[in-house]
């Protein structure tokens, strides 16, 4: 008699594409990316959808924080949820994620954290972020705060909310 085999856990699909040579400076950057937005859905058994991530450029995200919000100056993170429709067949699509490099790397420079461990919490956050969660309000911004640190907790990473990372990655 074989043994039945072992459920895996299913994880959103994730297509990564890097928009910028920059992020050659980061080799693990894809995977930190990938495995960051797999334990987020993980921890939130959301693990039905598609998630797209742009790894790009301050000039790039500059441009798509100009154009979608109005704020003309570059960000770490954007996010852009599937608008809510009927369900189709087929894959359900839950959105965009762009993270620019020259952001998210003088955040690390000037908070003293670890670039990748940066990385992930930017790709949670932004995941968080297509599944529904914001943080317009205290009580929300506490609430979506919380399943950050958990997330990172479960990643073996520091919790971007208390105290800042020390070294380089």
């Amino acid at each position: 008699m074989r043994p039945a085999p072992t459920r895996r856990a299913s994880v959103p699909s994730t297509d990564i594409q890097v928009q910028s040579p920059l992020w050659e400076a980061q080799p693990l950057a894809v995977q930190t990316v990938r495995d960051a937005i797999a334990a987020a859905a993980a921890a939130l058994s959301t693990a039905d959808g598609e998630v797209s991530i742009l790894l790009t450029n301050d000039s790039a995200i500059r441009s798509l924080n100009r154009d979608w919000r109005g704020i003309d100056k570059p960000t770490n993170v954007l996010s852009f949820p599937t608008a809510k429709t009927k369900a189709s067949a087929g894959t359900k699509v839950l959105g965009d994620i762009v993270i620019a490099y020259e952001t998210l790397k003088r955040d690390c420079d000037d908070e003293n954290r670890v670039f990748l461990h940066h990385l992930a919490h930017l790709s949670v956050h932004g995941f968080l972020h297509l599944i529904g969660y914001d943080h317009q309000t205290d009580a929300d911004a506490e609430a979506m705060e919380g399943l950050e640190s958990k997330i990172m907790t479960r990643m073996k990473m520091p919790d971007p909310h208390l105290a800042r990372d020390l070294g380089d990655a």
